[in-house]
């Protein structure tokens, strides 16, 4: 798809992943991938290839966390690894903080550069996908790249 026929978001995020030495190159889909399931199911890939983009609250700041499809984060073993108390973040406060709409935050693209923490668990996967910051696009990277463009820390967080 063209990048003009992309929502000004996705341009937004586009603009960060090709400065951060990404090809940029975000994939539009028919339908939207609000879960990771639908987003597996539409690119016929592992759930588990499928970055979700959450934010929480670590001790009452915004922190990103980069979580596999197949996880769930454990609030009290991913808080202690993280030395702090971790919580979900209001709806309200992750569209602030992102300027992206839920179902279609990007890892990267936001308005201040969040704290982020990738898990583990997307290196078993070759290719990994991640929203492009709207509920209808999409980006491949790998995990290592995504580390490197996010500047993330890598963690466990089951």
């Amino acid at each position: 798809m063209r990048r003009s026929l992309l929502p000004p978001v996705a341009c937004r995020v586009a603009d960060t992943l090709i400065a951060r030495g990404h090809h940029g190159l975000i994939i539009a889909q028919p339908t939207p991938t609000h879960t990771a399931l639908d987003a597996a199911r539409a690119l016929g890939v592992d759930v588990g290839a499928i970055t979700k983009s959450l934010v929480f609250l670590l001790d009452d700041e915004p922190v990103l966390l980069l979580v596999s499809g197949a996880h769930q984060v454990d609030l009290s073993n991913t808080g202690a690894r993280l030395e702090g108390k971790l919580t979900r973040a209001p709806a309200d406060l992750v569209r602030a903080v992102t300027a992206q709409p839920i179902g279609g935050v990007a890892p990267v693209g936001h308005p201040t550069n969040l704290p982020t923490w990738v898990d583990n668990a997307l290196s078993a996967h070759r290719e990994v996908w991640a929203a492009g910051g709207h509920p209808n696009t999409i980006f491949r990277t790998s995990f290592r790249e995504l580390v490197r463009i996010t500047a993330g820390l890598a963690i466990d967080m089951d």
